[in-house]
């Protein structure tokens, strides 16, 4: 993959992990009074979502040109 790709999905990625942290943090924090617990909750969310966003917006592109031939019905 290009750096400038890679760089793509880096700015793709980052606020969907943010995003991530922060909602699982806001749940953790209804359903758990430990602050350790909550924090790891909240990574184990952020990495589920990050990893999630890059899946997702990585298989958005075909990784070779199609080669130009067109199906025909």
């Amino acid at each position: 993959m290009a750096l400038a790709a890679r760089l793509i999905v880096l700015l793709y990625t980052v606020p969907a992990v943010i995003a991530g942290y922060s909602a699982t943090h806001g749940l953790a924090q209804m359903m758990m009074p430990s602050a350790v617990w909550q924090l790891f909750f909240s990574v184990i969310g952020a990495i589920a979502v990050g990893i999630t966003a890059v899946v997702r917006y990585t298989g958005m592109a075909p990784p070779e040109p199609a080669g130009g031939s067109i199906a025909r019905v």
